[in-house]
């Protein structure tokens, strides 16, 4: 097998004789240590997302074990040990300068996974993965890597349930409730959310991006929605997904070949359909950059039709949280996500030609699963769906020219009056003192107020902290008020959160975007006729030219940094803090800020367009 990134260990008796040492450990035939070698990985971390990883990662290497040997049907290769990624508990840090580390985590996964696929030279790979961020580094490595690879989720968690009220409960309702002064409910609810183990079971970031990896076609549909506990995922996917990788292997299928762009633009119009996280629009720019495009905005989707896409064409078709009643295990009951694929392909929204790790076309695999009909309670078909428009809006406007700013319209419970907003800026330099106001003072929070968070992106955070303990208080706050509140942030928000909250504004303010010059009071205006978000006193030359040249004046007496940023106290913070690009082009850490594109790919166009057969 002939491959620049296939390594085979040579006759060398020192390299051999930790070789045959593994093969004996692993009970392999000592003759296939010269051939190429097939392995399994997993992501681990600190919180219950990673609980049941190592177990299926283990079912799935005794499996591959099995079929390794030189008999007929057996699969002629050198097994490998498996290996594992480290990453942050996303849940555990809400709230606290620790969460600088989550979005580094998806960096951290592709450098750790990269060293693996590379020095092992890994001619075939499963990969179990858990959580939001390792998946996102794991497929990118993946990608880097392109040889034949095949993954599986972990699976979500099970929703907990209040022993009161009986009510389905999780992670966000624990959150929503941080400025309640029932300390007895704030307790038995911290204590019966998350009942087992398995990542985020809503509609939050994990599940979007699951559901992007399965439609993007690296990951077999049927196994997206199932949790982490069901039984199919020790008994039933192991064996297939060595099937499907033996068959990559035999049929040169790269994920390459899979992850393209009619397969990215697929799985961004089901993230719109589920009211996905905004995160996946950090996530997609980096997993098509690690396929080889140079720029998203150009080689994928612009921002005009991705926001014509989302307010014209897809609607949303699950009724889920955190907008909604049910979680992930509640779709999987209903037939899984193929259901929602299924019938986003028959209604002309996806490509189905695009070629899947089964083998088969999205079309294909949709075939043969052969996935039930929507129920109209869970699952909605569109025709006649959950919410009209897609759950996803990029803007632009004076404040965000890079349009890489992001409204979860899905998720969004009031405030604009023809689909405007117009609110008064409340200037917080850092999400900490947002967190001291809310705790402590939130009378001083007012109805139409825009909050905004700044000094939290790539480079001020550094690393881009997501604000589910600010966006869940600011949400509880408005609805025990009965007020309207924004906010708006260079930082970024969990999927779980939900309310006028506007993420990724770029640029940041940590680099002198126009963010980091508004001031308290002044008029913040929201336009989703226009899809803008404006400071209307900025509007003014004048006044932007004498506030940058304030804000620079203070950067140059800091030595070149504004003092509102947040600390670099380690190597890895340091690290994200010189090389972090913008999120529109995925926030992550790149030499020089300059995005590093492995192998670039000539951009192939089909003549797909996604339509919409309901509505003229």
């Amino acid at each position: 097998m002939k491959n620049s990134k296939t390594v085979l260990i040579d006759k060398n008796p020192g390299r051999n004789s930790q070789t045959f040492g593994v093969a004996r450990m692993l009970n392999t035939d000592l003759d296939l240590i010269h051939e190429p070698s097939i392995g399994v990985v997993g992501n681990k971390g600190d919180s219950q997302c990673y609980f049941g990883v190592e177990e299926k990662v283990r079912t799935i290497h005794e499996c591959l074990r099995g079929r390794i040997g030189q008999k007929p049907g057996d699969i002629f290769m050198r097994l490998v040990q498996p290996e594992y990624t480290v990453a942050t508990s996303d849940g555990i840090r809400n709230g606290t300068k620790e969460m600088r580390y989550s979005l580094i985590g998806r960096e951290v996964t592709n450098d750790t996974l990269c060293e693996h696929l590379s020095a092992s030279g890994l001619e075939g790979t499963i990969a179990v993965v858990a959580c939001d961020k390792p998946p996102v580094g794991t497929l990118a490595a993946i990608l880097e890597h392109n040889r034949p690879a095949i993954i599986m989720s972990d699976g979500s968690i099970r929703p907990g349930v209040d022993s009161v009220t009986q009510e389905p409960i999780d992670l966000i309702t624990a959150y929503q409730l941080a400025g309640s002064d029932d300390e007895v409910l704030k307790k038995r609810i911290a204590c019966e959310a998350c009942p087992g183990h398995g990542s985020c079971g809503g509609i939050f970031t994990y599940n979007t991006m699951q559901t992007f990896i399965g439609v993007v076609g690296m990951q077999p549909l049927e196994m997206v929605s199932p949790a982490s506990e069901d039984k199919r995922r020790l008994e039933d996917f192991p064996d297939k997904l060595i099937n499907y990788l033996d068959n990559m292997i035999k049929n040169d299928i790269k994920p390459r070949d899979i992850v393209t762009r009619d397969s990215i633009r697929n799985a961004l119009i089901v993230a719109m359909s589920i009211g996905g996280s905004t995160n996946v629009m950090l996530h997609a720019p980096e997993l098509a950059r690690a396929a080889g495009y140079n720029n998203f905005n150009e080689d994928i989707m612009s921002f005009e039709e991705f926001n014509h896409l989302s307010k014209n064409v897809v609607p949303v078709l699950v009724d889920a949280r955190p907008f909604g009643k049910y979680s992930m295990v509640d779709v999987d009951a209903k037939g899984g996500v193929q259901v929602f694929v299924k019938d986003l392909l028959d209604s002309g929204l996806l490509n189905g030609n695009t070629l899947t790790c089964t083998g088969e076309t999205l079309e294909e695999q949709i075939k043969r699963i052969s996935p039930k009909d929507p129920d109209g309670e869970v699952i909605y078909t569109v025709k006649k769906p959950f919410k009209e428009t897609g759950g996803l809006r990029l803007l632009g406007g004076n404040l965000s020219p890079e349009y890489s700013s992001i409204l979860k319209l899905a998720g969004v419970e009031g405030g604009l009056e023809d689909n405007v907003f117009i609110g008064r800026a409340r200037i917080f330099n850092g999400e900490q003192k947002l967190l001291d106001t809310l705790e402590n003072e939130p009378e001083k929070i007012n109805n139409k107020d825009m909050i905004i968070v700044r000094y939290e992106g790539p480079v001020g955070g550094p690393g881009m902290p997501e604000m589910l303990d600010s966006t869940s208080r600011i949400t509880s706050l408005c609805r025990e008020k009965n007020i309207i509140v924004g906010l708006m942030t260079d930082g970024r928000f969990s999927g779980g959160s939900v309310g006028l909250v506007i993420g990724h504004v770029g640029p940041e303010a940590a680099l002198g975007g126009p963010i980091g010059l508004i001031e308290d009071g002044d008029e913040i205006i929201v336009n989703l006729n226009k899809n803008t978000l404006d400071c209307t006193q900025l509007l003014d030359t004048n006044t932007f030219s004498k506030r940058k040249k304030a804000w620079q004046k203070i950067v140059d007496m800091n030595n070149g940094i504004h003092p509102a940023v947040g600390d670099a106290d380690t190597r890895l913070l340091n690290r994200m803090r010189s090389s972090a690009v913008s999120a529109m082009f995925g926030a992550g850490m790149h030499p020089n800020r300059e995005v590093w594109i492995p192998n670039p790919r000539e951009i192939k166009k089909s003549d797909f367009i996604p339509k919409n057969i309901h509505k003229k």
